[in-house]
C-alpha cells in the first residue's frame, strides 16, 4: 500500500499496489502492521456500507464527539464519490480547512480519516456504494454534524443538484 499524507495532517490517501497476472490482480487494502508503522490507528471494530440510489446524493458532514471520536477508512466499491473531510481539531494548524478527493471503483483509493474530522461525500453516479471501516462503535448520542454548505468552510461540491437528508439539513454551521 502507498500512504500519501494530505494537506490535513494525519489524514491519508491510500493507494493499493496490485499484483497482476492472467486472472486479474490481488492487493491488500488494509494491514494492521502497515497502519501502525505509519502511526495510524489500526484498531477497527465496525464496518458499514452506504448505498446511494441517485447521483448527487450528499451525506455529511458527520463525526462522533469525544470520548467516542472515530477513525474512518473509506472506500468507494461501486460508482464514484467526491469525498470531503474537515479538520475540527482544536489547536490544529489546519483547523476548519477541508480537502476533497474522488474515490471510485476504478481508482480503488482509500481515505484514512483521523479522529477530530468531519466527513461527507457526494455521489457522482447513480447506484454508488461506499464501504467504511471504523475504529469506534456507532454511538448515536455522540453523533454530530456540521452543515455541508457552511459558508465559513466554503466546500466546493462538484454537483449543484443534491439530495440531502432532513437530518443533515438540520445541522448548524461550524
Amino acid at each position: 500500500m502507498i500512504f500519501t499524507e494530505t494537506k490535513l495532517k494525519g489524514s491519508y490517501i491510500i493507494d493499493i499496489e496490485p499484483i497482476e497476472d492472467e486472472r486479474g490482480f490481488f492487493a491488500r487494502s488494509w494491514c494492521r502492521k502497515e497502519f501502525a508503522a505509519h502511526g495510524l490507528n489500526p484498531d477497527l471494530v465496525q464496518c458499514n456500507i452506504s448505498y446511494n440510489k441517485k447521483k448527487g446524493t450528499l451525506r455529511g458532514m458527520h463525526y462522533q464527539a469525544a470520548p467516542h471520536g472515530e477513525v474512518k477508512l473509506v472506500r468507494c466499491t461501486r460508482g464514484s464519490i467526491y469525498d470531503v473531510i474537515v479538520d475540527l481539531r482544536e489547536g490544529s494548524e489546519t483547523l476548519r480547512q477541508w480537502v476533497g478527493f474522488e474515490l471510485s471503483q476504478e481508482n480503488r483509493r482509500l481515505l484514512y480519516i483521523p479522529e477530530g474530522f468531519a466527513h461527507g461525500f457526494q455521489t457522482l453516479e447513480d447506484n454508488t456504494e461506499v464501504f467504511y471501516q471504523m475504529s469506534e462503535y456507532y454511538m448515536p448520542e455522540y453523533a454530530r454534524g456540521i452543515r455541508w454548505d457552511d459558508s465559513a468552510l466554503s466546500i466546493e461540491w462538484p454537483l449543484k443538484k443534491t439530495i440531502v437528508s432532513s437530518k443533515d439539513q438540520k445541522y448548524f454551521n461550524s
